[in-house]
């Protein structure tokens, strides 16, 4: 395993277990890759909550631990800094050793999950009739991002596109389609169209009436209202599918579970919370409250699951989406990509539905929340007119911007530009998304996410870039080529700690579901490869044969982890730009 972690954990809990007994193997020996070489590769910084439990000095206990640390072959003598640091240093052999093991791993060091799961995560989320925006962006990528990620472990990865595909505002869309006389449609026609009847909603009450009428309709299964209902569905999933598929998202119509799907199970939803006796009547509504959740007067906080008037809300299908999504599509671990203002919705429904038992402990519920996107002005992303931003013209935008950008810097690809353009701007717009902390907003700048400097799609991809130019002029097969790996050099050393933090990297990012820690990893990985091409000539006369062999093993091994890393974020590579 090109991962020296578990073997310097285990070490140090079997020298803590022989300096003070058994009781301590609980503690986490908190072994993480040294930030400055001078105080060695990793280091362990156990000794101070350990010192705290044993009323000693820190600096005594790593004394006491490194004086029973057996390491086996391969590390220098461990060093202890400041109150009590242990200093761990691989030697150049080892390091080799470790980068040999990654050369011959197709999968970079990243383990295959031994335990697999069903994950059913919920993403992307668009609403039926409606375009999509700048708002459904962060959902639809960071969810792929983490799907991707999920899968390459090797779980059983379940997409459920929870679309808004049912409620009233259909039957105020399907009235005026039919009075309209049209139902065969292109999506900018019903966005149109939408807007029409919104505005003939608010302003025509007999128009609002008909509508209401309709929804009864659409609820009792009036054929002719189903039929609009279901030709406005299908043309909304071409519709989501042809974005998908510009922006690399591997969801499709088949992955599509919209709130239509969960209706007819809402009444048997409610005869359970009923039963169960979590839902009670109040106001005439039916409501289920949660421990510890109030309003501002500090009274018990109500998710309503049944209005007065009968209608179910948005809590009873996520009520039911969940009950199906454990005990029909059998998951261990549900997964909800959904905007940071439902945040205190959807830790009152995970905690309903422990307190129901309808998920046990060994069932893992994860609510990922994310920001939203800013202009550069710090308000919400809107055109100058002050409209909401469609995601087809962001990735229009970022296709030519890119194909401009590559033009200007290569005119020899000026027939390509347009080709390599769609595979770099998409990139550099979801990267932009992907490298920012999700709960956090982030400010949307064409100038940043398409330069070729800094933690930018371009930056990395330029760094693949680059090293299938060196093997083009060696005249050698990038993806087949192999040889015995030498570490002499500190930037050699720096690249080769890097590589193998590639598999800590995807696991951290299915552990935290966070994919700006990928993205992170991967810019590290680039700057280190930087710094080693200028340090560390690859192809140039004086080099050695073997020297130059190793070398190009680096630049193969960055190549591989560029490409795969990118890939589980959801963005493609070029080998030209």
């Amino acid at each position: 395993m090109p991962d020296p972690t578990r073997h310097l954990e285990d070490a140090l809990r079997a020298a803590v277990a022989a300096c003070f007994g058994d009781g301590f193997a609980d503690l986490d020996p908190l072994v993480q890759p040294a930030n400055n070489p001078k105080f060695g590769d990793y280091q362990a910084n156990l000794a101070m909550p350990l010192a705290k439990r044993l009323d000693r000095k820190p600096r005594d206990v790593a004394e006491a631990i490194v004086d029973q640390l057996d390491l086996g072959d391969g590390y220098d003598t461990p060093t202890i800094a400041g109150p009590g640091f242990i200093n761990l240093t691989l030697q150049p052999a080892a390091l080799a050793g470790f980068a040999d093991a990654l050369s011959a791993d197709e999968r970079l060091g990243v383990p295959e999950a031994s335990d697999p799961q069903t994950v059913v995560i919920d993403y992307s989320s668009p609403n039926v009739a409606k375009e999509m925006h700048v708002g459904h962006l962060r959902s639809t990528v960071i969810g792929d991002a983490l799907a991707r990620v999920l899968r390459f472990q090797g779980h059983t990865v379940i997409a459920q596109n929870h679309v808004g595909d049912w409620g009233t505002q259909f039957g105020m869309l399907i009235e005026h389609l039919l009075e309209q006389g049209t139902v065969g449609l292109g999506q900018d026609d019903l966005t149109a169209l939408y807007k029409q009847a919104k505005q003939r909603f608010d302003a025509e009450p007999a128009f609002a009436e008909r509508a209401k009428q309709r929804v009864v309709k659409l609820q009792g299964g009036d054929e002719q209202t189903l039929a609009v209902w279901k030709s406005l569905v299908d043309q909304s999933a071409a519709y989501f599918d042809a974005i998908y598929e510009r922006l690399g998202i591997e969801l499709t119509p088949a992955d599509i579970c919209g709130e239509s799907f969960y209706n007819p199970m809402l009444p048997g939803i409610i005869d359970r919370l009923v039963a169960d006796g979590a839902a009670v009547e109040s106001q005439g509504a039916l409501v289920v409250f949660v421990d510890g959740y109030t309003d501002r007067e500090g009274e018990p906080l109500p998710m309503i699951v049944r209005k007065s008037d009968g209608g179910y809300l948005y809590a009873t299908t996520d009520f039911a989406a969940t009950d199906y999504r454990i005990h029909t599509l059998h998951g261990d671990r549900l997964i909800y990509v959904v905007g940071a203002p439902q945040r205190q919705h959807f830790e009152m429904l995970f905690a309903a539905i422990r307190k129901l038992g309808w998920a046990d402990e060994s069932v893992r519920l994860d609510y990922v929340p994310f920001g939203s996107v800013l202009g550069e002005d710090g308000k919400m992303f809107k055109t100058r007119s002050g409209e909401t931003v469609r995601l087809v013209d962001l990735i229009d935008e970022a296709e030519q911007r890119a194909a401009t950008a590559v033009k200007e810097k290569n005119p020899d690809l000026a027939d390509d530009a347009s080709a390599i353009g769609k595979v770099v701007g998409i990139g550099a717009l979801k990267y932009a998304d992907l490298s920012s902390d999700r709960v956090k907003d982030y400010k949307f700048s064409w100038d940043r996410m398409l330069a070729l400097e800094g933690n930018t799609a371009p930056y990395l991809v330029n760094a693949y870039v680059r090293i299938c130019s060196i093997f083009r002029k060696a005249g050698l097969d990038l993806a087949g080529y192999t040889a015995p790996v030498l570490v002499n050099d500190p930037n050699e050393k720096a690249l080769v700690l890097r590589l193998m933090q590639f598999g800590p990297a995807v696991e951290s990012v299915a552990e935290s579901l966070e994919p700006h820690r990928l993205c992170n990893y991967l810019y590290d990985l680039a700057s280190a490869f930087h710094k080693f091409y200028e340090h560390c000539p690859v192809l140039r006369s004086d080099v050695s044969d073997d020297v130059r062999a190793s070398r190009l093993v680096l630049c193969r091994l960055v190549a591989t982890a560029l490409r795969q890393g990118l890939n589980l974020l959801g963005i493609g590579v070029v080998d030209r730009m």
